[in-house]
């Protein structure tokens, strides 16, 4: 299957209807990018929802060890793993409500996009969240 992501102007309009955002990996180092980047997207106005079995809490919000511990639907799925491990992630977002999966610049992972797409589910791959929501503004 040919990878194919969302248009700017497609994830402009993915970002504009969003409002919850789930952080796989999201760590609780102010220095770290996941961090920055969540921090950066709170400030705008999404709720985040830290998925991370190591920390307790993460900008305020207490953290949740995986997706399947989120109660009530989730818009876009932010992974901050690395590459290998997206096919899993992927694997579990299939089994919570979700719309969109987002893998943040320098992820991609062929096996996970094909998956999700077979599902008919929302990819984006190797760009960051934030940057595009800047380019929406």
């Amino acid at each position: 299957m040919a990878i194919e992501y969302p248009t700017r102007e497609e994830t402009g309009n993915i970002l504009k209807k969003s409002k919850t955002i789930a952080v796989v990996g999201l760590s609780d180092n102010p220095e770290r990018t996941s961090y920055m980047v969540s921090k950066a997207m709170q400030d705008a106005g999404y709720e985040i929802i830290p998925v991370n079995p190591t920390v307790d809490k993460v900008l305020g919000v207490k953290a949740v060890g995986s997706l399947k511990d989120i109660d009530g639907h989730v818009d876009i799925v932010n992974v901050f793993r690395r590459s290998e491990h997206l096919l899993d992630v992927a694997k579990e977002f299939l089994e919570i409500d979700s719309d969109v999966f987002w893998a943040q610049l320098g992820l991609e992972n062929e096996e996970a996009y094909d998956l999700l797409k077979k599902n008919n589910k929302t990819v984006v791959m190797n760009r960051c969240i934030k940057v595009e929501h800047a380019l929406t503004k």
